[in-house]
């Protein structure tokens, strides 16, 4: 409700530059001048104050109309949110009360060119990998090793038998592009990761020429196994699977189980795995034979292949 001391109220006409505005609260103080007989000027003192709180940071039609018949700006009367009500609207409160910081923008990811093709028709050609270490390329000492093996076994040691293969967690494509440059006719890549593919995996096959015998398979690697013969059809049997994970994020007794039980693998396929130090890998996966399973510091190798393969692979 407002109290007004309409003895003293000027008119609206009768207020001059010389009249002031001074805020405490919501309370106006004006002096409005009045010319004396004598000439002089008298200042007449005139008070408007509201004695109400404004509702939800707002003034009613009334006291607006009120403060713009007089000239003043009625926004200057609404109530200042304090700084520490400010930052809570900042921030953000959790239904509990508990606020939430406020999170800072990631960098724009980057990639660089540093791995390389080993072996084969695309040797020494480099390959791009993430600057960040989200996407873990293997090791060249360690795909080095795993290919010599793999080409030892199959009774050649130039070249990798014919066949087709599956590079499970594939990132920059580093395995299978290797695979490709060593006589694989095709290779089918699982990467869930859609920057890598546009901005890693794609990239490093266009540059390899190597795009037109791959097929990249944009899924999770569970929802492959599970679903294979709707990504490669009946027939899905391949004869090489790379399977390199991030080491944290899976359980390797499971993943293995579920390896061995999908469609993608048959009896005489070749799994090459790399898995951390203190991981319990088994003698066998499926009807595969462990044939191999080297140590390279911290990283471990083991394959898995035909019983053929471990006889060729001792001799």
């Amino acid at each position: 409700m407002a109290i007004l001391q309409s003895q003293l109220f000027p008119s609206p006409s009768r207020i001059n530059s010389s009249d002031f505005l001074c805020h405490n609260s919501h309370v106006l103080l004006s002096f409005p001048s009045t010319p004396t007989a004598a000439g002089n000027t008298r200042h007449r003192p005139f008070i408007i104050s509201f004695s109400y709180k404004p509702k939800n940071g707002t003034l009613d039609n009334d006291k607006r109309e009120f403060l713009e018949q007089y000239g003043l700006n009625p926004d200057e009367f609404l109530p200042k949110p304090s700084s520490k009500i400010k930052r809570r609207k900042e921030q953000g409160n959790t239904p509990s009360g508990k606020q939430i910081p406020l999170e800072e923008p990631k960098p724009p990811r980057e990639t660089h060119k540093l791995l390389q093709v080993l072996g084969g028709t695309a040797r020494r050609k480099k390959l791009l990998s993430p600057k960040s270490m989200d996407v873990r390329p293997m090791m060249e000492v360690v795909k080095g090793a795993a290919f010599s093996i793999l080409q030892a076994a199959g009774g050649c040691t130039q070249s990798l038998r014919p066949g087709r293969w599956l590079d499970l967690y594939s990132g920059t494509g580093s395995v299978g592009i290797e695979a490709i440059s060593r006589g694989c006719s095709e290779v089918h890549f699982v990467e869930m990761d859609p920057w890598v593919v546009s901005n890693v995996l794609r990239p490093n096959l266009e540059s390899t020429d190597f795009l037109d015998v791959s097929v990249i398979h944009p899924v999770r690697v569970e929802a492959f196994l599970e679903n294979a013969e709707r990504f490669v059809g009946k027939d899905g049997v391949f004869d090489y699977i790379s399977v390199t994970p991030p080491y944290m994020l899976v359980d390797y007794a499971v993943l293995m189980n579920q390896v061995s039980n999908s469609s993608v693998v048959g009896e005489n396929t070749f799994i090459v795995v790399e898995y951390p130090l203190r991981t319990d890998m088994l003698d066998s996966c499926g009807c595969l034979l462990k044939i191999a399973d080297r140590r390279f510091g911290r990283t471990h190798l083991a394959i898995y292949g035909p019983k053929w393969a471990q006889k060729k692979n001792k001799t």
